[in-house]
């Protein structure tokens, strides 16, 4: 945990979802120290008319390799989420030659009572995790 989704624009190879998958995840294990298995990602791909991204009045264009990353996840510090967003720009950079411009991040806070990871149980709240 964190549940991670992405949202881009269709057309991105087997290989370079992977490599975006990757990366991502180094910069969570990174930011959040999580541990290497967990890993929640999953892709939504979309076709280029059903993403409206824009700048938000900051001045700068989006193009087609737009990566909308919506984090869910227990609390998280300011400076770890800082951190996250650096380290993800960078990763997705270098190993994906993805722009910082096209890169948004949300993060949603829940607590341990919003986790079920399978058998019916909350194991947040069962001290099993």
């Amino acid at each position: 945990m964190p549940l991670i989704r992405f949202d881009l624009i269709q057309g991105r190879d087997d290989k370079a979802l992977k490599q975006l998958l990757d990366a991502s995840h180094r910069a969570v294990v990174k930011a959040f120290g999580v541990p290497e298995r967990d890993r929640y990602q999953i892709i939504n791909q979309h076709s280029v008319n059903e993403l409206i991204i824009e700048d938000t009045g900051l001045g700068f264009e989006r193009s087609r390799d737009l990566v909308i990353v919506s984090v869910t996840s227990t609390q998280r510090s300011d400076q770890q989420k800082k951190t996250f967003y650096k380290l993800l720009v960078q990763e997705l950079g270098e190993s994906c030659g993805i722009s910082p411009n096209d890169i948004m991040v949300s993060i949603v806070t829940n607590g341990a009572a919003d986790w079920s990871f399978g058998f019916g149980e909350a194991q947040f709240l069962t001290g099993k995790l």
